[in-house]
């Protein structure tokens, strides 16, 4: 298997338009685990489109509850039971999280019934694992290694960054965060750092065209770090490459790739690529990260 990250969804915020990108989810593919971070409208698709045979779905990490994120958990473990599913799904997530599962089965209890009695499938209700985690160690298996970071998303109060380690690599996730200076000692040295990011310029114009007016702009600038400050963290981090996601405003046609770039490149002048729906990076290998590590102490 390769190692690989993908961004199955780049965009922040639960809407969609013609054309668009679609909200976030991320899929990590490393140490032969295959890993879904985040499961916003459009995950199922995405894993398809990158490869990926839901029957093989492993591990699923859910940053936080806001429908961007978890829209598609529930849709995405009941296709993927469709499409030949026989093996236990391990689905992490903050306190709620088994209540999203449990009303998502109670809503399709006469379709699962059915195709159990019907087409002779395993119970979909014993293939799903819900653990529920807080800040700390939250998963240690087989040299995989997965941290938890409460970050600043109000008025959500259980959102997480998450650090992932394997093979002496480290990809961080920055889950939905106002600028957070703590994050940067928690990716300290990350080989990748996935962090969400909102344009100064696009988020009036967002706001008009959304709806929602102050009060949606005043969530926004709360709950949300400017690209600048994203390089801060990246650098303050030392990260080897730094990953915009979840952006706000992604398809906005007045904000483009160049757009976002000049604004990190006021704080940061590391490797950087700004997500976008279907990218992938492959991930370093263990030699190549200790090569790369060793560069950016001695710059």
């Amino acid at each position: 298997m390769s190692e690989r990250l993908v961004i199955l969804g780049s965009k922040g915020g639960p809407a969609i338009r013609p054309g668009g990108p679609s909200p976030t989810s991320s899929l990590l593919e490393i140490g032969d685990r295959r890993i879904v971070v985040d499961c916003g409208l459009g995950v199922s698709r995405g894993l398809v489109e990158a490869g990926l045979a839901l029957s093989a779905l492993d591990l699923i990490l859910i940053t936080h509850l806001h429908s961007d994120h978890v829209l598609e958990l529930g849709p995405l473990l009941h296709t993927a039971w469709t499409a030949g599913l026989k093996h236990t799904v391990r689905v992490l997530g903050p306190v709620g999280t088994k209540a999203v599962w449990d009303g998502f089965l109670a809503s399709l209890r006469y379709d699962i019934d059915l195709r159990i009695e019907d087409e002779g499938r395993p119970d979909l209700r014993g293939l799903v694992s819900i653990e529920e985690f807080g800040e700390g160690l939250v998963l240690d298996e087989g040299g995989l290694a997965i941290a938890a970071l409460r970050v600043d998303h109000p008025p959500v109060t259980e959102c997480y960054a998450l650090k992932l380690s394997h093979g002496g690599r480290t990809i961080v996730f920055s889950a939905d965060t106002a600028y957070f200076p703590p994050l940067a000692r928690f990716a300290l040295d990350a080989d990748l750092l996935v962090h969400e990011a909102m344009h100064p310029a696009g988020v009036d114009r967002l706001v008009e065209r959304t709806g929602n007016g102050a009060r949606l702009k005043a969530h926004l600038i709360a709950s949300h770090t400017m690209a600048a400050d994203v390089g801060r963290i990246a650098a303050e981090a030392a990260a080897g490459h730094l990953v915009l996601n979840h952006l706000v405003p992604a398809d906005d046609p007045g904000i483009t790739e160049a757009d976002w770039t000049r604004e990190v490149r006021t704080t940061w002048t590391g490797p950087l690529t700004i997500g976008r729906d279907g990218l992938e990076l492959m991930l370093p290998q263990q030699e190549q990260k200790g090569k790369s590590h060793e560069a950016r102490h001695t710059a």
